[in-house]
């Protein structure tokens, strides 16, 4: 048995560094370079032109506070993944309960996410045109989206097998 059952093959790439390190990275973009007013100008696609050179204080604040927002959740996932798989490398139910709980509040926010940026797009003809769509906005729209599915997938139990969710209490892999 794997080290850590509740999350194999390619949810274990895709939860265990691919997100963890997608969601980092833009808190480092937003402290050093390109910077807080690059990471504004970007998160709602416009055509190519210089971002603000100074953020009003209160702008500024708020994106560095997303880019902190960024970081928490890449640590989470990340060290509280890593933990949950280190701790209880033979209780396969435990670790699914304790990583359900995860990412049950994950897709909560992805969802969330997803719903509140419908109302926030700019115009009609960007939210129907991708390929207009700058890297940030993939990330918060194309990407989410992924993860979101992958974390319903999870759930249903596609391409793993369940310990814990979707079985009865009677079925369930007994915790050590």
């Amino acid at each position: 048995m794997s080290d850590f059952p509740a999350l194999p093959g390619a949810y274990k790439a895709l939860f265990l560094y691919i997100e963890p390190a997608s969601t980092i990275l833009p808190a480092l973009l937003i402290w050093f370079t390109p910077g807080a007013s690059w990471f504004h100008h970007e998160l709602i696609p416009a055509p190519p032109q210089e971002p603000v050179v100074s953020l009003e204080a209160r702008t500024r604040m708020a994106i560095w506070q997303l880019g902190n927002c960024y970081l928490l959740l890449g640590m989470l996932s990340s060290l509280v993944f890593r933990a949950i798989r280190d701790a209880l490398p033979g209780n396969p139910a435990a670790q699914e309960r304790i990583l359900g709980a995860s990412l049950l509040a994950m897709a909560i926010a992805d969802y969330l996410r997803q719903h509140c940026r419908k109302f926030h797009r700019p115009s009609r003809s960007l939210k129907y045109h991708p390929e207009l769509w700058n890297p940030t906005t993939h990330g918060n729209i194309s990407f989410v989206i992924i993860l979101l599915l992958f974390r319903f997938a999870w759930f249903w139990g596609i391409g793993r097998t369940r310990y814990y969710f979707g079985q009865r209490s009677s079925e369930r892999v007994k915790t050590a």
